[in-house]
């Protein structure tokens, strides 16, 4: 007859004290579970003494304040003995008063909700975007009117085209041809010439010597630098200057008489200089009255008058009527509108050429100098019309910058705070520093 096993035979076989005997796996478990938790204790009890805080840091300082990185009371602001309460806003302006970036945002953030510190090397002005897109990707206002586009959520497909390029028109008057200008075997002052680009636009930290300017201003030995000077800088480019870029080709000379050209000011000193000019010589050379002058008959539709002057007076008034015809008539409005009205004078508008395109944003030339200039502003080698407006669009910076959230690896990055800034730096508040270099190094 087979043998019947049950539960209660079967439990019979089970050490029921097989706890309370040693095992060495058991025996160091017990001594590490109390072990650790009193070297742990013992460290911090040690480090709180000798009043090293590295227990306590959540990680490294950004290069910014990594001189107050053993100094956490700088900070920090005290509570209760050693415990250290979260980083205030009164904390930060007690170096460096940042401020708002509009009087009418519904809030203001902390400083620490945006720069986060204790991240290592970071930069801290390098906020994240969700800290901009919390209130522009649905923007409102404290008096419910806004001034910008109100739904801006990423820099791929939630970004409006650029302000100006949307308007399509340049403000500049000065009648400018692009494509006449970069054309091969273009006249210029000592002959064919192929100009580029950086004939004309450079930024202002670029010292080389102007190809097309006037000769008087051309550069000299440079002399030492101004330390008190601001640095020239290579994220603009310098706006366009007659004297500069053009004075070379576009000659304003006004009688045969003189090598000196008309200064490019408005149409009064130019009248004065006339005048002067032109009083002076015959003042020198009295026996040119009695001469009937041939002018040169540069504007078909003008007629000149050709008669012998009676005095010197009248010798001046028709020299300067021809000079004026000829400035008026052809040189000037070459590029510029000339308007005559009731004054005997023309007026001619303001040249508004604009040196910063987009004011709510920061751009730089300077990273992008590997590019061919064409290379973002391709519509320059075909434009015709001053009011074509050649700025890039937002579908150009988007072919290499793209947003943290989709950013290839190979892509440059475009986070909101690369191009906008949230200060207002031109409200920034002068502070008064409260520390000592020894407070810093030593101890409060």
């Amino acid at each position: 007859m087979p043998r019947r096993r049950t539960a209660k035979t079967l439990a019979q076989r089970i050490d029921l004290d097989y706890f309370k005997r040693l095992h060495p796996f058991r025996r160091w478990k017990f001594i590490l579970s109390l072990a650790l938790p009193l070297i742990a204790v013992v460290w911090v009890v040690a480090t709180t003494i000798t009043g090293h805080q590295r227990p306590y840091s959540a990680g490294p300082m950004s290069p910014a304040h990594a001189f107050v990185g053993k100094r956490c009371e700088v900070c920090h602001t005290s509570t209760a003995g050693f415990f250290l309460k979260h980083v205030d806003d009164d904390s930060c302006k007690s170096c460096h008063d940042g401020p708002v970036h509009q009087s009418r945002q519904m809030f203001t953030p902390a400083c620490s909700s945006c720069h986060v510190e204790h991240q290592g090397s970071v930069q801290l002005a390098g906020v994240a975007d969700r800290m901009c897109t919390q209130c522009h990707a649905d923007l409102r206002t404290r008096d419910g009117h806004a001034r910008y586009e109100t739904a801006i959520g990423n820099f791929n497909t939630a970004h409006p085209e650029f302000a100006p390029v949307r308007s399509g028109k340049d403000p500049g008057t000065v009648k400018l041809d692009h494509e006449v200008h970069l054309k091969a075997g273009l006249k210029g002052p000592r002959g064919p010439v192929q100009m580029v680009c950086a004939d004309c636009h450079r930024s202002p930290a670029d010292a080389r010597a102007w190809p097309y300017s006037a000769p008087q201003n051309q550069p000299v030995a440079a002399a030492a630098p101004d330390p008190l000077a601001p640095q020239p800088t290579r994220a603009y480019m310098s706006p366009v200057n007659y004297e500069k870029h053009c004075a070379a080709c576009h000659l304003l000379n006004f009688d045969r008489r003189f090598a000196e050209p008309v200064p490019h000011k408005e149409p009064r000193v130019v009248h004065e200089f006339v005048v002067k000019k032109l009083s002076d010589y015959i003042t020198a050379h009295p026996e040119a009255i009695r001469q009937v002058e041939v002018p040169v008959q540069r504007i078909p539709e003008v007629k000149i008058e050709t008669r012998p002057a009676r005095d010197a007076a009248d010798w001046v008034s028709m020299r300067v009527a021809e000079a004026e015809q000829l400035l008026w008539k052809k040189t000037c409005k070459e590029c510029h509108a000339v308007k005559f009205g009731a004054t005997p004078l023309p007026e001619i508008p303001k040249a508004q050429i604009a040196v910063r395109w987009l004011p709510h944003s920061v751009f730089s030339h300077d990273p992008h100098r590997m590019l061919d200039c064409t290379a973002c502003h391709a519509q320059a080698p075909k434009s015709k019309e001053t009011a074509d407006v050649l700025l890039p669009g937002i579908a150009t910076c988007r072919q290499c910058h793209a947003s943290q959230q989709t950013a290839p690896t190979d892509s440059a990055q475009a986070r909101c705070f690369e191009c906008h800034q949230y200060h207002d730096w031109t409200k920034q508040v002068p502070v008064n520093g409260r520390y000592t270099i020894p407070r810093l190094l030593k101890g409060m």
